[in-house]
């Protein structure tokens, strides 16, 4: 007697690689523009629920063309339109004024609006109590008092607490300053 089996293959399972793959070309093909919104949010949605590789390969058979030239030119014309960005930073960096660092104290320096802090701002943007500078032996720490617009040091928003130093970039609301640790020696 011969028994007869059918044998079911089912398709392998689709990787998590190679989803990452399509969302990462569908990304790349909205960011240059060679995909509407709506068109990379139902292509996404399909890659999600796409159960063979070639339901996953339809979805990006006409955003592969060029390859690592066209990446290539996109990073450097990236880069190229970061640079007047850059430019315009260093240039505003050197004209910024200076905000000394206090003479260490028992208590800390608070900075904001209200006219019983170390150090009054007096800008819509900065809070009545804003941000204080501690020292902590040879460090000093700024610290963001819950402000509404922020204090960041060197383009970065503080959260908490932060080490700065001589010579970094301060901002309290829109208020700029460049944290210096004494007054320069002035010209003989």
């Amino acid at each position: 007697m011969t028994s007869s089996f059918e044998s079911h293959t089912y398709p392998a399972r689709l990787s998590d690689a190679q989803r990452d793959r399509v969302l990462g070309v569908l990304r790349d093909g909205a960011a240059q523009g060679k995909l509407s919104h709506d068109t990379f949010l139902r292509r996404m949605e399909l890659a999600l629920v796409a159960r063979r590789p070639e339901d996953l390969a339809a979805l990006t058979s006409d955003l592969e063309s060029g390859g690592r030239w066209t990446r290539g030119i996109f990073r450097a014309v990236g880069g190229l339109s970061a640079f007047p960005a850059r430019v315009r930073r260093a240039w505003q960096s050197e004209r910024l004024p200076r905000l000394m660092l206090p003479v260490p104290g028992p208590h800390p320096l608070l900075i904001g609006r209200d006219p019983g802090n170390g150090l009054r701002l007096s800008h819509e943007t900065v809070s009545r109590l804003h941000a204080e500078l501690t020292v902590h032996g040879s460090r000093w720490i700024l610290r963001d008092l819950g402000s509404t617009n922020g204090t960041c040091v060197n383009g970065q928003r503080v959260v908490g607490s932060v080490a700065v130093r001589d010579g970094d970039q301060v901002s309290f609301g829109r208020m700029t300053f460049r944290l210096t640790a004494s007054l320069p020696v002035p010209p003989a």
